[in-house]
């Protein structure tokens, strides 16, 4: 079952700069810091950080085909990646719309955020492939 006790989330901005009034590094809050990781997570390539391996290696898969098994495959590493490194999301939803003719994938994740009372988050995003 699901803790749903309410919480606040905030994460740093990875570009660290500071607030122009406080000198303070800036924050995200809430449902835009969540939407920030999911992002940071999914569009990160697993070599991209020296340090750890996180993220996903769907730029790997778009020198095959596009078409719906290369999907699946994308669509699992993104299952993943938000089920390992994002635990304040539940109930990942990823669609992933193969365009052949235009050599792209139309990628939309949803989810909910664990204990806070926001509507369901989408992030949408284009995968070209490369070939």
């Amino acid at each position: 079952m699901a803790d749903k006790r309410s919480r606040s989330f905030k994460d740093i901005t990875l570009d660290f700069k500071p607030h122009p009034v406080t000198g303070d590094l800036m924050v995200l809050k809430n449902e835009r810091a969540i939407n920030r990781s999911i992002r940071n997570l999914v569009q990160t390539g697993l070599s991209e950080r020296y340090y750890a391996r996180i993220g996903t290696d769907i730029y790997g898969s778009l020198f095959g085909f596009v078409d719906d098994a290369t999907a699946g495959v994308i669509a699992q590493e993104i299952y993943d990646v938000i089920g390992i490194f994002e635990p304040r999301v539940s109930n990942p939803v990823v669609l992933i719309d193969p365009r052949p003719d235009e050599n792209t994938f139309n990628v939309k994740i949803s989810y909910e955020i664990v204990g806070a009372d926001f509507p369901r988050q989408n992030y949408n995003f284009i995968l070209e492939a490369t070939r």
